[in-house]
């Protein structure tokens, strides 16, 4: 969920001091509970808090990624989402109509159907229901889409200001595009915005590959 602050030793600390026993618990935590734990001041939490409120705008498909069903990654998710635009769907869904979706096995179907047949996990998800997170498709509006990135390998690096990093993601892939995670010689180019990594900068540099500005890539694709 990427949530800012909530690193692995935070996670052991809240769990450690009995404020988490599951991933639900996270969301009904508050500032005061976790300020005055070791190394934890008042701004880090204050952070963290706002950090899991800011995690409830998520969408579906990285939710889906995030609960941890055995052999679901960022990929799978993302194919499920759209087959089964909702955690309810996704939960009704047979063996065979999982197996129907492209690249969708009979070990990563029969995964899904053992992780919903578990009572916890139901419960969970029950809770993260409740405290907003989303396990629906957002409705997509009418946009039309080009192929103007179509063989296009494209990092993403930096912040933004006019779309968050997920929804660049989503624009780079309905326009033809390829997400990637490095910056190699097959690189088509950088999609930078502030504060972009100086090591990731520098390999660019090192490799000629190409550095792109967000309104640059906004351009580029109207």
């Amino acid at each position: 969920m990427n949530i800012d602050g909530l690193g692995p030793e935070t996670v052991d600390l809240l769990y450690q001091e009995g404020l988490v026993k599951d991933i639900s618990d996270l969301y009904s935590l508050t500032a005061d509970q976790i300020v005055g734990l070791d190394r934890m001041g008042e701004k880090s939490a204050l952070n963290i808090i706002k950090g899991i409120k800011e995690s409830l705008n998520v969408p579906y498909e990285r939710v889906l990624f995030a609960i941890g069903i055995r052999f679901v990654g960022e990929t799978t998710a993302k194919l499920l989402a759209k087959a089964f635009p909702s955690i309810e769907k996704l939960m009704q869904a047979t063996l065979d109509e999982l197996m129907q979706v492209n690249e969708i096995g009979g070990r990563i179907a029969q995964s899904i159907i053992t992780y919903f047949r578990e009572p916890v996990n139901i419960d969970i998800l029950e809770r993260l229901k409740g405290s907003g997170l989303n396990f629906e498709s957002a409705k997509e509006e009418e946009v039309n889409y080009s192929d103007k990135l179509e063989g296009k390998a494209i990092v993403i690096s930096g912040v933004f200001s006019h779309h968050s990093r997920d929804e660049y993601k989503d624009i780079i892939e309905k326009n033809g595009g390829k997400n990637v995670g490095s910056i190699s010689g097959k690189t088509s180019f950088i999609l930078a915005g502030d504060n972009m990594g100086p090591s990731k900068l520098e390999k660019a540099q090192k490799l000629g590959v190409p550095i792109v500005s967000e309104d640059e890539f906004l351009n580029m694709i109207e």
